[in-house]
């Protein structure tokens, strides 16, 4: 497994999601995907407080690295309101040392590898909150801090306030990038390279469209996001939409030997600027695909080339 940097950190250039630890993958069934991540030489999980719901997805990777934390790099976030109480969240200075601890005791963890901020917060300056993510690093809870779904402007303003001010850089950026969603591509890259941040791609499979699981004109299958989360009209309308590039994107692989999903992995993973593709894991034999898809190398021509395509 090919390893990246983020800050001072080593990770695989495929990660874990671990937003279905809880949801779908009881305590045992995550240990199981955790152990079989590691065995593949995957050791970057992405959790965050409100996965689970409400911080079990913490507790149950926390449970699962037991003995083998030395070979995981844990990243996760604080900014979601705990149980929907106001108090209880946001990216003020008082909730960041609640939360840190919070998250720590759930992990069963002396540190934080990444810490991220999840949310954009209008209400909080970024100067108390950068402030209060510098102390948690000067006081060895957190090793490097991030952030998910900020702006080009936001990380500007960050990059200055900590260059001036003498404090912990923001050292990587969580905002969406699949095939289907190039916007990031633009927005936001640039801002990445300028700030010397790598990028953590979220939705690499665009919620299940760029596995193949969703046809044109076929009932949903049974199990899937779209049929389980959506209400039926909304499902067939964002298959309808995107239905032709999808089947542009599966010709283009299949041409090339291998399945969609790995193609859209697989054109994350050989873009410069993304440390890790976050790929979330239901059992462990999703965990060895995702493993085998971060194998595969496009050329930077063919990075453009299949970029055309999911436009088209």
């Amino acid at each position: 497994m090919e390893m990246r940097s983020i800050g001072s950190l080593s990770v695989s250039v495929i990660g874990i999601g671990c937003n279905q630890f809880g949801p779908s993958a009881d305590e045992a069934a995550t240990a199981a995907i955790v152990n079989a991540a590691l065995d593949n030489g995957i050791n970057f999980f992405d959790t965050a407080d409100e996965y689970g719901p409400e911080g079990l997805s913490e507790e149950y990777l926390g449970r699962a690295l037991a003995g083998r934390r030395d070979e995981a790099v844990i990243a996760t976030k604080f900014g979601h309101h705990m149980d929907g109480d106001p108090l209880r969240g946001g990216a003020s200075a008082r909730w960041i040392v609640q939360a840190v601890d919070d998250s720590l005791k759930r992990l069963g963890t002396d540190h934080i590898d990444l810490y991220q901020q999840h949310f954009p917060d209008p209400d909080v300056t970024a100067e108390e909150t950068m402030t209060a993510l510098h102390q948690l690093v000067e006081d060895g809870k957190v090793r490097e801090i991030g952030c998910c779904r900020l702006s080009a402007d936001d990380l500007a303003d960050r990059a200055a306030l900590a260059a001036e001010r003498g404090i912990t850089r923001l050292v990587s950026a969580q905002n969406r990038l699949n095939l289907l969603r190039q916007e990031a591509v633009t927005e936001l890259v640039p801002a990445l390279e300028r700030y010397d941040m790598v990028l953590l791609p979220f939705f690499p499979l665009a919620s299940g469209m760029l596995t193949g699981k969703y046809k044109r004109g076929q009932p949903l299958p049974a199990g899937t996001r779209f049929a389980e989360h959506l209400d039926p009209a909304q499902a067939a309308h964002l298959i309808e939409r995107d239905g032709a590039r999808v089947e542009a994107l599966e010709a283009w692989a299949v041409d090339h030997g291998h399945t969609m999903a790995e193609l859209a992995i697989a054109w994350l993973a050989s873009q410069p600027i993304v440390a890790s593709v976050i790929a979330g894991a239901t059992s462990p034999a999703q965990v060895a695909s995702n493993a085998k898809a971060g194998e595969w190398r496009l050329s930077l021509p063919e990075v453009a080339e299949v970029a055309a395509v999911g436009l088209t």
